[in-house]
């Protein structure tokens, strides 16, 4: 089963990067790229995932915490 479910995510990955390849540009992107804009969304994404990441690590310290208490 473990095999079948690691060829599906293989068969994923190189699905979403051959259609990443596409020659043609997106112009809201090259927009945002152009006025400086692109920064913030990326900083604001950077933001949100290091929030849930600290969170993640919160609730594991204290779910560890509750595992040896029992």
């Amino acid at each position: 089963m473990r095999k079948y479910i690691a060829a599906f995510y293989l068969l994923l990955v190189t699905a979403g990067t051959s259609f990443a390849q596409s020659s043609g540009g997106v112009e809201m992107a090259d927009g945002m790229r152009s006025s400086g804009k692109i920064y913030v969304v990326v900083a604001v994404i950077t933001l949100i995932l290091l929030a849930l990441i600290a969170y993640l690590f919160s609730i594991d310290r204290k779910v560890k915490k509750l595992e040896q208490k029992n």
